[in-house]
Formats: C-alpha cells, structure tokens, sequence
C-alpha cells in the first residue's frame, strides 16, 4: 500500500539524538529551504496548482496533515524558544514564535473549514507517521546542540512561504479569509544565523537542525502524494 510505504519511510528518517551532523558548515537555513525545501517536490506543484479531478480533497489532506504536524502548541519554534540561553538567538526565536502564531492559528482555523480528513486507505500508517515526524520535531526542538534548534526553526520559517501558499490555495476554495504572510525577514534570519555559526561545530549543528527540518517537510509532502494516489485506486 502506497500510503504504507511512505510512513515507513518518514519513521526511517525520523531524527536520532546525538546523530553526527553535515561534515562542514552548510549554507544558511533560508537558502537551504530554497533548494531542498517542500517547494522542490513534484506534489508540492500538483497542490498549488489545484488543477486536479481530486484537487479538493488533495488540499484538504493537505491542510490537515500540516496541522497535525504544526498546529499543536507549543510548536517547534516555542519550545526552542523556551530552552535557547539569553542572546540574540532566544530574543530572535521569541519574536518568530509570536509571528509563527498568527499562522498556526490560521492553520487550526482552516482545517476546520476545508471539511473532515479524507478517507484514505492506511490511515493507521498515517497516524504512525505523523507521530514519528512530531517526535522529531520535538528532538530538534529541545536538542543540547547548541545551534541546532535554531536551525530547525529558522528552516521552518525560510518554507513557510511555499507552504502557505498550499493553506492560501485551499484558503481560497472554502471561501475563507487569509491575512498576508507576516514572518521575519530572509535578512533577520541570516542575521541571527549568523550570530550563532561562530565556530565550526556550531555551524555543523544550524545546518543539522536545518536539514532534518526540510527533510521532515519532504517526507509529509511523499505522504501526501501516496495518499493521494491511494484514494485514487479507492
């Protein structure tokens, strides 16, 4: 079963503690999310474009798998707020957790007006997936390496754009009003990134955390489209 496979395949790449990072310092989590972020994978396309027979209930899954994965409180970004010392990081981190609010509400709010979750075949896999990318998200989160959070939470803020472009596509079909994307500058990230890569094993731990971010992204966006498939042979 399609959906089956591609649960098993987020649970393989769910974070391991400790797990050795990238052998040098990688590119800044914004040009990160550009080139290996969910907006690279061909789904991610189908679902802007919403040209579809199924292209409904294809966002609508959309929108509530990110929730399930994003629309929890505290998220990501609180939770490496809530452990970051005192610095340009945390301050950093405070303020792009206050921004990032506004879009998980708005996901909550969504989620409820795009109708129930499409019945797929392997919804239990799903759920086991899920469940493997929220761990991971919280292992990012609260990692001791330090530079590590931040990556992560700086990643997921450099893919939102493509992502709400999703929630704004499906926003659109139920009808339901959007405000304008509001999350911290590409240059406020490369800033506090910045602030934190001053030493080699710092910056190897911004581009873990980057890296496994994007890397969960893709995994969901693989769900996605498996699950899409199998409610086409439904």
């Amino acid at each position: 079963m399609a959906s089956s496979r591609s649960a098993d395949r987020i649970m393989a790449s769910s974070v391991v503690p400790g797990s050795a990072g990238p052998s040098s310092a990688g590119p800044s989590s914004a040009a990160s999310a550009d080139s290996a972020g969910c907006a690279g994978h061909p789904h991610w396309l189908a679902l802007v474009e919403g040209s579809g027979p199924h292209a409904g209930r294809d966002l609508a899954d959309a929108v509530h798998l990110l929730c399930s994965l994003h629309g929890r409180h505290p998220g990501l970004i609180e939770l490496a707020a809530g452990r970051s010392p005192d610095g340009p990081a945390r301050a950093w981190l405070s303020s792009a957790a206050e921004d990032f609010e506004h879009e998980r509400l708005f996901l909550v709010r969504l989620a409820a007006t795009v109708g129930p979750l499409p019945s797929t075949p392997g919804a239990a896999q799903t759920e086991s997936g899920l469940q493997a990318q929220r761990h991971a998200l919280e292992t990012l989160a609260t990692s001791e390496r330090h530079g590590c959070a931040l990556g992560a939470a700086s990643a997921l803020i450099g893919d939102w754009a493509a992502i709400r472009r999703i929630l704004d596509r499906a926003a659109a079909r139920a009808g339901a009003d959007h405000r304008p994307l509001a999350l911290p500058e590409p240059s406020s990230v490369a800033q506090v990134v910045g602030s934190v890569s001053d030493n080699l094993a710092a910056s190897r731990a911004l581009a873990f955390g980057a890296e496994q971010l994007l890397l969960q992204h893709r995994a969901l966006f693989d769900l996605l489209e498996a699950r899409s498939s199998a409610r086409a042979d439904y």
